[in-house]
């Protein structure tokens, strides 16, 4: 029973939560259930003047919900909505280099009818 309870825990979490427009920090965390399975989330805020604020705000918010994390890296996002993109980019200076070919596979799957790209390049 505590397998299904954490699996449908970590169900309810989002794959991506940023904000709606601007450019600002992202981090890329893989969520766990105890003992079960993980997943990579993408946080991304304007508010956050450092990586680890969104990643602490991130495992605080898990935690309530019974799940760890860890951070995967951070980066930029640039978010255009007007022009339907988002551009992936940089780097956390504390994090690391997150994924950014993972974090665009999950932008895509959440915003299907956006052109999402990325680079290494950039701060």
């Amino acid at each position: 029973m505590a397998a299904a309870a954490a699996a449908e825990a970590l169900s309810r979490v989002a794959d991506v939560e940023i904000d709606g427009g601007g450019v600002f920090k992202y981090v890329l965390v893989r969520v766990r259930a105890a003992g079960g399975p993980g997943k990579d989330v993408v946080r991304g805020h304007g508010w956050a003047e450092y990586h680890a604020d969104i990643y602490e705000q991130t495992a605080r918010e898990l935690a309530q919900q019974g799940l760890g994390c860890e951070c995967l890296g951070g980066g930029r996002l640039s978010h255009r909505p007007e022009e339907r993109k988002i551009h992936v980019y940089g780097y956390s200076v504390g994090f690391g280099r997150a994924d950014h070919s993972v974090t665009t596979e999950k932008l895509k799957a959440e915003y299907p009818d956006y052109e999402i790209t990325w680079a290494d390049e950039g701060y």
